[in-house]
């Protein structure tokens, strides 16, 4: 890829000093940059790089002082955010899976959507509904009556159980498991656990993105809910009869107990546990390897 700096500042709206000529291939961490490289620098903790980077570029705010001019700078007020939209406009990956695979099991009461893609060994159980645009890579699993809306997306060896629900552009990474059973027993007069049918199912809403080996159970009687907008991190644990509101982050290996509800826009660090049946309002922070055993209501 061969970008000008100015076709670079123009999406970013950003000011250049230095070439504005400067051909741009590729992006890259300001530690690890070389010449061609496009990188950013906004926390004070990096610019200890700044002075041995390769790079030909760099975003930075507008007083940063730009103290060598063996590179071009682009002003901008938020270099990450601006860093973000160059990735997402020009070196946005896509991957390439068109068309049903020979190898693909549909059950002849599933319907599929238009442009939809499965790749190798998916198997897409009875009643499902696939929207349009959706793909499906290798060896993912979806039991009875699975819904995928439009344009989502399903990395490979993924497993939905039955009657769960995925909103539009969804993305599920590889391992995930959508629907597994809740924790959910009883124990009898001889103290034997005995298993408490989990007969609900798991709704993914709009823009949802679920991390690798990530779990979420299905509820034992309605849904385990995750809302519009709502970001997984890697290895979540989260069960039965949760609710997540919307445009909540939950970094990886936390784990929330049976019938919690957590409100919008909060942020749940690596490591943090929630009890059972508790409920965190909007706006929350519960910062890493916390435990939260009462209600946090208040609003961040």
């Amino acid at each position: 890829m061969n970008l000008k700096l100015t076709e670079l500042a123009k999406l970013v709206a950003g000011k250049i000093t230095g070439d504005p000529e400067v051909v741009i291939n590729s992006v890259a961490r300001i530690d690890e940059a070389v010449k061609g490289d496009l990188t950013f620098l906004y926390l004070s903790q990096y610019e200890k790089y700044f002075s041995s980077t390769g790079a030909s570029a760099i975003l930075v705010r507008p007083e940063f002082n730009k103290t060598r001019n063996d590179i071009s700078y682009i002003e901008v007020n938020e270099p990450e955010v601006a860093f973000n939209q160059i990735l997402i406009h020009f070196f946005s990956r896509n991957l390439e899976l068109d068309g049903i695979d020979e190898t693909a099991f549909v059950h002849s009461s599933s319907k599929l959507g238009s442009n939809v893609a499965l790749g190798r060994n998916v198997v897409i159980g009875a009643h499902c509904k696939i929207g349009n645009n959706v793909k499906i890579f290798h060896n993912t699993v979806l039991l009875d009556n699975v819904e995928v809306d439009d344009n989502s997306l399903i990395y490979q060896n993924v497993s939905i159980r039955e009657d769960c629900k995925l909103g539009k552009n969804v993305i599920i990474h590889a391992g995930a498991v959508i629907g597994s059973d809740g924790f959910g027993y009883r124990k009898d007069g001889k103290g034997v656990y005995n298993k408490v049918p989990q007969i609900g199912n798991v709704i993914l809403e709009d823009d949802v993105e679920i991390g690798a080996n990530t779990t979420i159970d299905r509820a034992a009687l309605g849904s385990t809910i995750i809302k519009r907008g709502v970001k997984i991190d890697n290895l979540v644990q989260i069960a039965h009869n949760v609710s997540v509101g919307n445009n909540t982050v939950m970094s990886a290996q936390s784990g929330i107990s049976g019938s919690v509800k957590i409100g919008n826009n909060s942020i749940i660090l690596g490591q943090a546990g929630i009890s059972g049946h508790l409920e965190i309002g909007d706006n929350v922070i519960i910062i890493a390897q916390s435990g939260v055993s009462k209600y946090l209501l208040v609003q961040g």
